[in-house]
């Protein structure tokens, strides 16, 4: 439990601050044109969750995501005090990726986001991204596990751009990017809908993906 817990913080620091870094470089450098600055902040993410989950995967199933972790355990991975202890550890290790974001860049570290996100329409986009998400994993994990990588960083880079939220798809993340006045931030007060949005799709996806791809 150790190890992986260790893994989790490790995969966690770097998603998060990949995510939040990646939005400050790409606005800077997007000269005001949105969709190029969520372009760069797309493929950034893309590319540090392949990296991370190939090279994490083996040490704590690199979840990096409340969500995942939960759907995990219903499934019968570890047990209910390891998944607090992960979780705690997820949103710890990614705010202090958003926080390392924002001393690389020269902000202010501790800031509270005003960037509103909120409305029927963003939190049916954080229900299909994550539901997406997990069956995504649940299914590749099945049939395909060294598929895993490529299966989650395209799937995301995928729903960045076709979810109207741009696919939070995981409850660490949201509360962490709430703590970032950046591109990739969320108010506070928008962080509750998002987080049960996405864990009613996380439990969607299981009963789905107890139906569709059976544990063994």
């Amino acid at each position: 439990m150790r190890q992986r817990l260790w893994g989790e913080a490790l995969g966690s620091f770097f998603l998060f601050a990949t995510v939040v870094g990646s939005g400050i470089m790409a606005e800077r450098l997007a000269g005001g044109n949105v969709a190029v600055a969520l372009l760069g902040n797309t493929i950034a993410t893309g590319a540090i969750l392949y990296v991370l989950i190939t090279m994490l995967g083996p040490v704590s199933g690199a979840h990096f995501n409340p969500a995942v972790s939960l759907v995990m355990r219903l499934r019968g991975d570890c047990c209910w005090k390891g998944l607090a202890a992960t979780v705690v550890v997820q949103i710890g290790a990614g705010v202090l990726g958003v926080w390392a974001a924002h001393a690389m860049f020269d902000m202010p570290i501790w800031q509270l986001s005003q960037h509103s996100r909120t409305g029927v329409g963003q939190w049916l986009g954080e229900f299909i991204a994550t539901f997406g998400l997990i069956t995504t994993i649940i299914g590749t994990a099945k049939h395909r596990p060294d598929a895993v990588p490529v299966s989650v960083a395209l799937y995301i880079t995928a729903a960045y751009w076709f979810t109207s939220s741009t696919s939070f798809a995981n409850p660490a993340i949201t509360i962490a990017r709430s703590l970032s006045d950046s591109f990739a931030g969320i108010a506070p007060v928008d962080v509750p809908g998002f987080i049960a949005a996405q864990l009613a799709g996380a439990l969607a996806a299981h009963f789905m993906g107890k139906r569709l791809f059976p544990a063994t």
